[in-house]
């Protein structure tokens, strides 16, 4: 069995890290700079080579890597037992970015929403679907 883990790259990890912490309800559990790396240059010193973010029960990692060019071709997928968890985290993703489409029960039963962080990171957020 694997796990999979979201590896977000970014222009600057420590605020985007900051914001998903604070939308999602978690925390930056660990920060290694390039100053850390045996030989790193002075110039990339404050720069983050790994970060590790506890957020919404999963693990996230992150990392600079600006300028950053972000694909159509992927979503992250957050999906959640209770609709207020859900909505409060679709909210707070939104926060300055943009909705794609409006968090709203769908025909098929469940609670859905997808959107554009202001990192540009694509997201979609449901709630699990209801068992028959």
């Amino acid at each position: 069995m694997a796990k999979l883990t979201p590896y977000i790259y970014s222009d600057n990890a420590r605020e985007q890290a900051a914001f998903y912490a604070k939308a999602l309800g978690g925390e930056i559990v660990s920060v290694q700079t390039f100053g850390d790396m045996p030989g790193g240059g002075a110039e990339e010193r404050d720069r983050v080579m790994h970060l590790i973010l506890q957020a919404a029960g999963l693990t996230f990692y992150m990392a600079d890597a600006g300028p950053v060019q972000r694909g159509g071709g992927l979503d992250l997928t957050l999906e959640y037992e209770r609709i207020e968890d859900a909505e409060r985290a679709f909210n707070g993703l939104a926060a300055g970015g943009e909705v794609l489409m409006p968090f709203a029960r769908m025909f098929w039963g469940s609670m859905f929403g997808r959107l554009v962080d202001p990192y540009g990171v694509r997201w979609q957020v449901s709630t699990m679907q209801p068992t028959q």
